[in-house]
């Protein structure tokens, strides 16, 4: 038997998926009912089954927990519309094998069936009792899509995760979200921003203190390790964690005991480990400010979260949801954005990204005169973009958008400058220097010529004249977030 059941009360999706599997010489039976699936899985099985999340009657999650229960061999993935961080977290809690937000590329769907087809065998996973909530994690862009699947696919465990994102992208609220969906939930979430306590007392505050471990400590105290037993310890800006730390850190996450300042009793701990940060550590490792022993502990699973740039199709349901936030928490009437004030707001660069909005959306609800924002009603840094200075990756350059290199002096001025400062005085030149600075040249070249193709790489490959196999390698080399 080489056969795939799709299951979705839209027509259209079942022909363009029969169509595209036929091709690839893979049989299809269609469904657009869960009770004719449940009737029909009584007499035969297929290999893979694709479901819709909604249909008329019963919705896939339902017919995914039936199926598990009956059939728990049989892999599932479920797609939709709707998709959210419930749905994703939802699917992958139920059993599902993957989760495919529409719209989906198809040639990308049919190679995760042939290879679910060809690989998968998965034991029966037992529904999850409860749902989280889902805070204040919204957003349904691609990217947005590819971080619900993956804290769907850790709800079940308790690995340390590493999140990059730039300032005000929202680390925490990812955070929350995997603890919420993981089965700590019940215990404590305990975060703590390395980069705001003092240099002197961040040891007190991670492994606590004895009673007169050093002048002030007039009484024992338990640290954030401690406060933290069983559940988890969102540990922020861990980039900027000092360096004498990291030793301490990483024997804590190595043994799971330590000491406390001034202690000579072990105490043990059962603590996930979740680390954010918006600096590349993989720079600071190679600068010799972040131990590499402990990055490769802490970046055992990494999600990257977009700039609002990179998502701004989210603009819209972001700030209807900060503005009816601020509206119930001020006591205004909630106010909406025109539809000219989007379009206005999406040309924004947003160099603070989701946090910036969210300041925004707290100045319309006190200052607009109406309830509906107009353009007029736009502070002038978002009227006027062209004023604004373009917020790029910390370590890398912004390119002149003439790619075709006519207007190439700029940059080869600053590369100029830049080599005379680092060499300057240097008895012995670095030995991966010249490394260095092609890695940065290339990193910059691909990450803006995908930006100025919306992440296209067909596109990106034809302005840089190269192949696509060698922006894919690139991508994967350099760790690009496209």
């Amino acid at each position: 038997m080489n056969s795939v059941w799709i299951v979705d009360d839209d027509a259209s999706i079942r022909w363009v998926l029969e169509k595209a599997l036929i091709r690839e010489n893979i049989s299809c039976e269609l469904f657009s009912a869960v009770d004719d699936v449940l009737a029909a899985l009584e007499k035969n099985q297929p290999n893979v089954l694709v479901s819709d999340i909604r249909m008329p009657g019963d919705s896939g999650l339902v017919l995914l927990e039936k199926i598990k229960r009956q059939y728990p061999q049989l892999p599932v993935i479920i797609m939709t519309a709707f998709s959210d961080l419930d749905s994703a977290v939802s699917s992958f809690q139920k059993g599902a094998f993957d989760y495919l937000p529409k719209p989906f590329d198809i040639a990308s769907a049919v190679e995760l069936i042939s290879r679910v087809m060809g690989e998968y065998t998965k034991p029966d996973i037992k529904e999850s009792s409860a749902q989280a909530s889902m805070g204040n994690l919204l957003g349904n862009a691609g990217k947005m899509q590819e971080i619900y699947r993956v804290i769907g696919r850790l709800s079940k465990s308790a690995t340390t995760v590493l999140v990059n994102g730039e300032t005000g992208t929202g680390k925490e609220l990812v955070a929350r979200a995997l603890h919420q969906h993981s089965p700590r939930s019940e215990r404590p979430f305990i975060a703590l921003n390395m980069a705001a306590i003092p240099r002197d007392l961040l040891e007190s505050e991670l492994f606590g203190h004895e009673r007169g471990a050093f002048t002030g400590a007039q009484i024992s105290r338990k640290g954030r390790f401690e406060q933290a037993d069983g559940g988890t310890l969102f540990l922020d800006e861990i980039g900027d964690m000092p360096f004498e730390l990291q030793t301490r850190l990483l024997r804590v996450l190595s043994e799971g005991k330590f000491y406390r300042v001034g202690g000579v009793t072990p105490i043990n701990v059962n603590v996930r480990v979740i680390a954010a940060t918006h600096q590349n550590l993989e720079d600071r490792v190679k600068t010799n400010q972040f131990r590499e022993d402990l990055f490769h502990r802490i970046n055992v699973i990494r999600i990257k979260i977009p700039p609002l740039r990179e998502r701004i199709e989210d603009l819209p349901c972001l700030a209807e949801f900060f503005l009816d936030k601020f509206s119930k928490k001020l006591g205004f009437e909630k106010k909406t954005l025109s539809v000219e004030c989007i379009k206005v707001m999406k040309e924004f660069r947003f160099p603070g990204n989701v946090r910036q909005l969210e300041n925004f959306c707290h100045w319309f609800t006190v200052m607009a005169p109406g309830n509906t924002i107009t353009v007029n009603d736009l502070p002038d840094e978002i009227k006027f973009p062209d004023s604004q200075v373009a917020a790029e990756d910390d370590n890398s350059l912004k390119l002149d958008t003439d790619l075709n290199g006519s207007k190439n002096e700029f940059w080869t001025t600053v590369l100029s400058e830049e080599v005379k400062k680092n060499l300057e005085g240097q008895a012995i030149v670095p030995d991966n220097y010249y490394n260095q600075l092609l890695e940065s040249f290339e990193r910059t070249v691909f990450s803006e010529a995908l930006r100025a193709t919306k992440g296209r790489r067909i596109a990106c490959a034809k302005v840089l004249n190269v192949g696509r196999n060698t922006v894919t390698k690139k991508i994967q080399d350099l760790d690009l977030p496209f």
